[in-house]
């Protein structure tokens, strides 16, 4: 027999080796001898009050024993010599796009314009140490795309898109710990993910695919509203069939190309903001109600999610990394961004998050009509290129303290911080657009009242953040194709269909169901 169940028990429950298997037998009535096993379907902390309750949803098996197999399959085949399917990009779209045309029967050929996992790491460090950006590989472009590097979270809202748990268990497939299966709010770790990217990759190749690393394409031969060839930078050219064009968000390169050749597109509305720095022990203090004692050992680094409405715009959180660090995330020189991320562990001393505001594409950018529907880009581009200036004109960023910031003020020092290139104290009040600057002013006052101890002199706000998503969205109909290039389709974050890993992936792999169902 198996009885589905919630389950809540405390601390010290949760601190005991049968605490779960004789909190089930209990509420089933029954005892825990009879209990062969419990399947842990969902894990959540609840710290609202000073009780901390850890909640469980399970399967429970009595006497009967528990499967141990997964609930899923995957059909990969030799395609060596299926018909081909062209992906740009190798990011979570692009990688889940791979996988389900090998098990759809099809041949991906994948060009990526950055390097592979191990390569990338060089780059990376030529960013945090020497302030240079090769802006085909960085913590944007390259093999996992930005999620390889800035943290592996696998949070989504989007559940009517597709099938998260089926995304999870691949990705289990490739090596990531089961505990993602069981997480509230799952997440694989900078440190881990580039070995699941690795693992991807060589599936990929072993069933017949191919992967192309450091083969930017550079433009596209169209012809009866068809995409027949793809220019590449090395100067060749191949033909095409059908295209999935999965090249994230800060691709800016090929959202020019389009516009260039009057293929449509539309301005996207986004967000804007910060990143803000506290001490991880003020967020567990915070929210674990254990100020100046250390946080529980059951207890994982607190995170937090805040949100505001500041005269009719939305101020919050987003990319939250407790025991994180903040990265330097340019593709270009000349720009300064910033982003998050948080190895497995979650063990570094400080938390961050980003604090943005909403921008909207069609009355905010009034002052930027002129670039049509790459306004919003180009007010990002402004945005980030101010930021290099206030930094001092390298990949260190402007900054400041977060009560000065509220308070209108140059802060004299700053505090210690993870982001390795460093910080130059900034007016970010007077500096940032009034729309972004007043707007997190009010909300991060706001933020204090919600988290007592939140607003402290003790945190700092980084800038800019300003990749929370794609400025423009590359229309597609029903099918998945572009209305005007009918083998093209726009896939994942680039093209305004996805906001994080899973969310990709899940695009990724329709797009792979849509350009196969024609062939």
């Amino acid at each position: 027999m198996i009885k589905a169940l919630q389950l809540r028990i405390n601390l010290h429950q949760e601190r005991q080796p049968d605490g779960l298997l004789i909190k089930a037998a209990y509420d089933l009535g029954v005892e825990p001898s009879e209990i062969s096993g419990i399947k842990i379907l969902r894990k959540s902390i609840d710290a609202r009050k000073r009780n901390i309750m850890f909640n469980y949803k399970v399967e429970v098996y009595i006497n009967e024993p528990v499967p141990e197999t997964s609930d899923y399959h995957f059909d990969y085949k030799d395609v060596s010599n299926a018909k081909p399917i062209h992906i740009i990009g190798f990011g979570p779209a692009g990688m889940y796009a791979a996988l389900r045309c090998i098990e759809l029967g099809f041949k991906p050929i994948v060009l990526e314009r950055g390097k592979n996992v191990q390569y990338r790491r060089r780059d990376l460090k030529a960013i945090n140490q020497d302030h240079f950006v090769n802006e085909d590989s960085n913590y944007c472009f390259g093999e996992g795309g930005a999620g390889t590097y800035s943290d592996g979270k696998l949070y989504t809202r989007s559940l009517k898109r597709g099938d998260v748990r089926r995304i999870f268990e691949n990705l289990v497939f490739h090596g990531a710990t089961d505990q993602i299966l069981v997480d509230a709010h799952p997440h694989i770790g900078t440190n881990k993910l580039p070995k699941v990217v690795q693992n991807i990759r060589e599936t990929i190749l072993k069933y017949g695919g191919e992967v192309h690393f450091e083969t930017r394409v550079t433009d596209f031969t169209i012809k009866n509203n068809k995409i027949v060839a793809i220019q590449l930078q090395n100067g060749k050219e191949l033909d095409v069939e059908k295209v999935i064009l999965a090249t994230g968000h800060s691709a800016r390169d090929i959202f020019y190309l389009l516009n260039d050749k009057d293929i449509a597109l539309k301005a996207k509305s986004f967000a804007m903001g910060v990143r803000v720095e506290h001490p991880q022990e003020i967020i567990d203090g915070i929210q674990y109600h254990c100020f100046g004692e250390p946080r529980d050992e059951l207890l994982p680094p607190a995170a937090y999610s805040l949100v505001e409405q500041v005269n009719n715009r939305g101020v919050y959180s987003f990319c939250m990394c407790p025991g994180g660090f903040i990265v330097p995330a340019a593709t270009a020189n000349g720009e300064v961004v910033v982003n998050g991320m948080s190895p497995s562990k979650r063990n570094n001393k400080f938390a961050n998050s980003g604090i943005v505001t909403e921008i909207n594409a069609d009355k905010d950018l009034y002052k930027y009509e002129q670039f049509g529907a790459l306004k919003a880009l180009e007010y990002q581009k402004d945005l980030e290129r101010l930021a290099f200036t206030a930094g001092g004109r390298t990949q260190s960023a402007p900054a400041q303290r977060l009560t000065d910031f509220v308070e209108g003020k140059l802060s004299q020092n700053l505090n210690e911080t993870s982001y390795q290139p460093g910080l130059k104290s900034s007016p970010l009040h007077s500096l940032l657009p009034k729309i972004i600057g007043g707007s997190l002013r009010k909300g991060f006052k706001a933020f204090g009242e919600k988290m007592k101890g939140y607003y402290t002199e003790e945190a700092n706000i980084i800038g800019v953040e300003s990749r929370t998503s794609s400025p423009v969205n590359i229309p597609r109909t029903d099918t998945l194709e572009h209305p005007e290039i009918t083998n093209l389709y726009p896939c994942g974050e680039g093209g305004g269909y996805a906001g994080g890993i899973v969310s990709a992936a899940m695009d990724g792999e329709r797009c792979a169901e849509a350009a196969t169902s024609s062939i």
